[in-house]
């Protein structure tokens, strides 16, 4: 399970989308269940599936969210079966969640995880991000403004982070990231194992 978080702006969506388009790495992005309401710029089911705070309360009481958070007065959660099936199939999930959902996919999946956390190169340039994106309200961007903040305090939890300057830079380090972790020798016991016992039984 590779985790992106980042305040909202600094880039972790085109990251995120960046990453699903190399293709080598064969990656499945978690797609979470929000009650907030949908932006003009997205499809229901690809960046997020819409549900009502009712669907959404029937998930989380019935244990079937992975993870789950309150943001900005609206919910956020992952489903569990869709991520667990794509694990029993061999492939890697994307997840694009906050330090909340964060946390609580790692005290149940472990060193199955991987985290990362993108900051933004500045508050002015954040701020100069959410107003470009004209998607919400100067309120609106007023509370993600002061919600990033105590995201950012968080970034030492993280196994990684990368400061988001130059997009094509941190997208390099990010593939790099992942390149290695697929390589940890735990990670490559099945495959290496058989391929060790070929090695030593020749000659």
């Amino acid at each position: 399970m590779l985790i992106l978080s980042s305040p909202s702006g600094a880039g972790k969506t085109t990251l995120t989308r960046m990453l699903l388009q190399t293709k080598v790495f064969d990656l499945t992005l978690s797609i979470s269940v929000t009650t907030r309401p949908r932006r003009s710029s997205e499809v229901d089911g690809i960046h997020y599936s819409f549900i009502t705070k009712k669907q959404f309360e029937v998930l989380r009481d019935g244990g079937d969210l992975l993870e789950w958070a309150e943001v900005h007065g609206n919910f956020y959660g992952t489903p569990r079966e869709p991520v667990e099936l794509t694990l029993a199939s061999g492939r890697d999930v994307l997840f694009d969640i906050d330090y909340q959902g964060t946390q609580q996919v790692k005290s149940k999946a472990g060193d199955d995880v991987v985290t990362i956390f993108i900051l933004p190169p500045s508050m002015k340039e954040l701020q100069a991000r959410l107003e470009r994106r004209a998607e919400d309200s100067s309120d609106t961007i007023a509370k993600r403004l002061a919600n990033a903040r105590n995201e950012i305090r968080r970034w030492e939890h993280y196994d990684y982070v990368l400061v988001n300057d130059d997009l094509q830079m941190t997208f390099d380090k990010l593939l790099a990231i992942v390149t290695a972790e697929r390589h940890k020798a735990a990670r490559q016991k099945d495959g290496i194992g058989a391929f060790v016992e070929q090695l030593l039984s020749e000659g």
